[in-house]
């Protein structure tokens, strides 16, 4: 009677944390990566100088997850993270990828490397259908033209911008003053290995959307679930909403209109998932944002900081997680304040509800936390979350800024490189990061300082310490 009780007990536990195994198909995964959005951007997160009514209704039947962080305040390193499960700064990523020369000399490698543990590949050797549609900016930018396609990293299928290679759609800036519209490439119109289209900027997110719709499609036709990125980069400056959503030209103006219809045609997407009553029922939508806002341009909300900063508005980014079928129906439209997670925790939990195991030998430093996506737990990473800054950004305006960050429970601890400089902050009372507390906690600044530090030395070097601008 012991062992029935015992086996009943983990065949429960099976099907709470791992969706795959009671369904009749493994369930479809959507990734949103938006790019530079904010953390109060979203309507759902406070944003009243704008709607977002397409992702607020995946809120408002999903769940608002407020306490999660991207693994860097800049784009490579993000996007390297949520793709691998692990640090970017294993794979020497800790800036934006740009010029080969301009890589070098920020310690940085060129491309992400092939054999990173990508999330995409080992769904793909599980039988899913992968693709890869927008943003990818993990190699094959400006002028490294070598590096590998995108399709080399598991996927089945890619269309992107002028930060990746293969098929890709590049943008041209109209600025609706009876000019011809100009280019934008940086440099990716020279580099040949794909087909090249070219759109307005302002339909480049509808681009990747049609090229998503179709490639959902076809995996239907072949009886595949599928995994697939829809990375927007619109949200990125140079800012070019529709003419009717330019407003008064300012910066700020030009961000809302951009945001507002990059809602409008992920609204595309998300009604086409909608309305098919088996991919409602058995499809998984994530939506957050690569890092923190532009200065002038999005809202942290909230939050101090912005893009490229340790400060929560750097690092801290808005998740929705929507799936009718999936998460409970009692967990609709609710908001999970309690979990602190990371980028880097999605991919291992991913693995899990998808019924997949890791390649042999992988290690992840994310954490398997399925029950919390899917609304049945409200646990957080068991420990403490590291951050390192981009090395080629030392200050701000002339002031020095924070090197390294760590996250741990309420407290968020911050120094330079040597341990010096130290900021410590009660996040649950203070989540603002207005006043240091670390004179009045001087244990658990010792603690919290000898694990960000020995954390930094365990990761390969960047140029950082020694950047200098030229």
């Amino acid at each position: 009677m012991k062992f029935l009780r015992l086996t009943l007990f983990l065949l429960l536990g099976c099907l709470l944390i791992s969706p795959a195994s009671a369904a009749e198909r493994p369930p479809n995964v959507i990734l949103v990566f938006i790019d530079d959005m904010g953390w109060g951007d979203f309507s759902s997160f406070g944003n009243q100088d704008a709607t977002t009514e397409n992702c607020d209704r995946l809120a408002k039947e999903g769940i608002r997850f407020t306490q999660f962080y991207v693994n860097s305040p800049i784009c490579s390193p993000s996007r390297t993270a949520i793709s691998t499960g692990q640090y970017p700064q294993r794979w020497k990523i800790s800036s934006y990828l740009a010029h080969r020369q301009l890589n070098k000399r920020r310690g940085m490698a060129q491309w992400l490397d092939p054999s990173a543990p990508m999330l995409a590949d080992m769904l793909h050797d599980a039988g899913y259908a992968t693709g890869h549609f927008g943003k990818w900016h993990m190699g094959g930018q400006r002028d490294v033209g070598e590096a590998p396609l995108i399709t080399e990293y598991g996927f089945d299928a890619s269309l992107t911008n002028f930060e990746g290679l293969g098929d890709r759609v590049l943008a041209e800036l109209d600025a609706y003053d009876g000019k011809k519209p100009r280019l934008h490439t940086l440099g990716s119109d020279k580099l040949g290995r794909g087909k090249i289209t070219w759109e307005k900027r302002d339909k480049i997110t509808q681009t990747f959307v049609d090229a998503t719709i179709n490639f959902i499609q076809q995996a239907q036709a072949d009886d595949k679930p599928f995994y697939v990125n829809v990375w927007p980069d619109d949200v990125h400056s140079p800012f070019f909403p529709p003419k009717e959503r330019r407003g008064d030209q300012t910066k700020r103006q030009l961000y809302l209109g951009v945001l507002e219809t990059m809602d409008e045609q992920l609204g595309t997407l998300f009604d086409f998932i909608r309305s098919d009553t088996k991919l409602r029922d058995n499809t998984l939508i994530l939506m957050c944002s690569d890092n923190g806002p532009e200065l002038g341009a999005g809202s942290a909300g909230p939050y101090r900081g912005h893009k490229t900063t340790l400060y929560e508005g750097g690092v801290r980014s808005p998740l929705i997680v929507w799936g009718p079928g999936l998460i409970g129906g009692d967990k609709s439209g609710t908001t999970n304040e309690t979990s602190v997670f990371a980028a880097f925790d999605l991919v291992p939990s991913l693995l899990t509800i998808c019924g997949t195991k890791a390649k042999e030998g992988v290690k992840f430093d994310g954490e398997a936390l399925p029950g919390v996506l899917l609304g049945k737990a409200d646990a957080s990473h068991s420990t403490p979350i590291c951050f390192r800054r981009p090395p080629d950004r030392p200050e701000l305006q002339g002031k020095q800024l924070p090197d390294l960050a760590v996250r741990d429970g309420q407290w968020k601890l911050l120094c330079s490189y040597d341990g010096s400089d130290v900021e410590l902050y009660d996040l649950a009372k203070d989540k603002g990061e207005t006043t240091n507390v670390a004179e009045q906690n001087p244990e658990l600044v010792s603690s919290l300082k000898e694990t960000l530090l020995a954390w930094h030395k365990s990761m390969p070097a960047d140029n950082g310490g020694d950047w200098e601008p030229k």
